[in-house]
């Protein structure tokens, strides 16, 4: 599943969870001029794919993302502290008590003018990496118009969840200022569910179409795959992701009857069929080794230390500038970025932990996939293509790996699938238990 958790910006906890659920979708791509050519013939499965060396394009791509990336980190810190610092959050909260009167409606208007607020000060950004510098690397489709109505469309989702759940950690400090974090922490739990419950169902479809799959032999073996793989009563969607990108994807997410199989249109034109079943595979292994759930349990367990930090550190904050800040207590409204400042930094601690549980994850999944397939050539094939059309360096540095990699690096994966055969040596399959026989 992927880092498609909405951002409910009344705690800034989408900080923790976009880290660890963006570990779990296959690597995206981005489309070439031209196909690739029909099912290898038998003679090549058995051959090593050879590890690309970065294009020029490729490393400035990377470059310029790492530079993108630093300049997130610190907006994400410097903008709550200006609005923090400059007393504009106790103005902001004392104009939305004015408004609302109440506490309740006084709280839904400032998280609604707070969610704008910072939708407004990233938009330059957001536009010039969403959308001028993918066009500017011939690495989009969208029209201005649907990534417009996609931002306006994100904000509203962020404003409607803030409005449902941003008072609930100011109802539990009003009650209990000192335990607070532990039962914001108990009450997050049914929270990270519902999200996880909802989004493929209610949520992606806003933004995409998903319909059925034209290919229906193609569907047919996925379906297959996904029986062997034991994933049952499972659909197959396909998302015209073309309107906005030629970067290559699918997931398979959801729990219970809401569990889904889904591809990209442009991962269909792109990859072969064995490849596609590579990457299906792959998708599979996240939902049968679990790692929906791992992911969920993962952040259930760091809410309550990143909110205990949050507390023994916000009491400090606030007891030390409370003139600057314009409030006394984490209770009243006005305290939210502070909040978001703190999770912020906290992250740059907690994002090296996550990345390194996350790329675990993906090595499984890739274990899993090339134990179900047992087709290497195929494996480091649809790396191989999803890294050159997503521009990718395939051997990046330290920085990135510690604060940015979610999955290992592209030579790792590519050799990885080059060189794991157990069943060609007779060995036994770590997952052989999990797969089903007709």
């Amino acid at each position: 599943m992927r880092a498609r958790s909405i951002q409910v910006a009344f705690l800034g906890l989408q900080i923790v969870a976009h880290a660890l659920l963006s570990g779990t979708a296959f690597a995206a791509a981005h489309e070439q001029t031209r196909a690739m050519p029909a099912v290898p013939g038998p003679q090549m499965q058995t051959e090593k794919v050879q590890v690309p060396e970065p294009t020029p394009i490729a490393v400035k791509y990377h470059n310029g993302n790492m530079v993108l990336w630093a300049v997130g980190v610190v907006l994400g810190i410097a903008v709550p502290a200006i609005i923090l610092f400059s007393g504009f959050s106790a103005r902001l909260r004392d104009f939305a008590r004015h408004l609302g009167h109440a506490w309740f409606w006084t709280i839904s208007i400032y998280v609604c003018l707070f969610v704008v607020l910072l939708w407004a000060i990233n938009l330059p950004l957001d536009f010039y990496h969403g959308f001028v510098r993918e066009h500017s690397y011939s690495l989009s489709n969208q029209s201005f118009a649907k990534w417009a109505g996609d931002s306006i469309k994100s904000l509203l989702v962020s404003i409607a969840f803030g409005v449902a759940l941003g008072w609930i950690p100011y109802l539990v400090l009003r009650v209990s200022p000192a335990r607070w974090w532990i039962i914001t922490s108990i009450l997050a739990v049914p929270v990270f569910v519902f999200v996880t419950l909802i989004e493929p169902i209610w949520i992606a479809p806003l933004f995409n179409k998903f319909e059925p799959m034209k290919n229906k032999a193609l569907e047919r073996e996925i379906l297959n795959l996904a029986e062997r793989a034991g994933i049952e009563g499972s659909r197959v969607f396909e998302v015209n992701k073309s309107v906005d990108t030629k970067k290559i994807n699918a997931y398979v997410t959801g729990v219970f009857r809401t569990k889904r199989i889904v591809l990209w249109d442009t991962l269909i034109a792109k990859l072969n069929r064995d490849q596609v079943l590579f990457v299906m595979a792959h998708e599979m292994g996240h939902y049968v080794l679990g790692h929906i759930w791992k992911i969920l349990v993962t952040l259930c367990l760091l809410t309550p230390v990143t909110l205990y930090l949050v507390h023994r550190s916000a009491k400090w904050m606030i007891s030390m500038f409370k003139l600057q800040l314009g409030f006394q207590t984490l209770q009243d409204v006005a305290s939210l970025p502070l909040f978001l400042l703190l999770l912020n930094l906290f992250s740059l601690f907690l994002v090296p932990f996550l990345n390194a549980f996350s790329r675990n994850l993906e090595k499984e999944a890739d274990t899993f996939a090339l134990e179900l397939t047992q087709n290497n050539y195929a494996a480091a094939s649809a790396f191989v293509v999803l890294g050159k059309d997503n521009l990718v360096h395939p051997r990046p540095g330290a920085i990135y790996k510690i604060w940015r990699a979610s999955h290992p690096s592209l030579a790792e994966r590519i050799e990885f699938c080059n060189n794991y055969a157990p069943w060609r040596e007779g060995k036994p399959l770590r997952y052989a238990g999990r797969f089903r026989t007709n």
